[in-house]
C-alpha cells in the first residue's frame, strides 16, 4: 500500500517539476503587486486610458488594489505637503478643489 502511494506521489512530484520547467521564467510567474496594480490603474486613469485601466485592475483583488489605491494617495498627498511646507489636510483639500477648512 505505501508502495502505491509513493509511486503516485513520486509521478505528482515529477508533473509539477516538469510544469514549472516549462512555464515562462519566475519573474513572470509571480504575477503583479498590489503597489504595481495601484501605480499602473492610477496612472492609466489619469491619462483616461480604459484598456490599461481593465488590465490593471485584474492583475489584483478589487480589494488589493483599493488598498494600493489608497496608499498611493496617502504617500502622493505627503509628499506633496512636504514640496509645498503645507499640511497634509490643506493639500488634499486643495487637489479636490475643497474650500479651505
Amino acid at each position: 500500500m505505501f508502495g502505491r502511494i509513493r509511486k503516485i506521489w513520486r509521478k505528482k512530484t515529477v508533473e509539477r517539476t516538469e510544469e514549472r520547467s516549462t512555464v515562462t521564467p519566475r519573474t513572470e510567474r509571480r504575477g503583479h503587486n498590489l503597489f504595481e496594480a495601484a501605480a499602473a490603474y492610477v496612472s492609466a486613469c489619469a491619462e483616461d486610458d480604459q484598456d490599461q485601466i481593465d488590465e490593471a485592475a485584474a492583475w489584483v483583488s478589487p480589494e488589493a488594489l483599493s488598498f494600493g489605491v489608497n496608499e498611493l494617495a496617502c504617500r502622493a498627498v505627503i509628499a506633496l505637503a512636504r514640496e509645498r511646507d503645507e499640511s497634509p489636510r490643506t493639500v488634499a483639500r486643495t487637489l479636490l478643489g475643497l474650500p479651505a477648512a
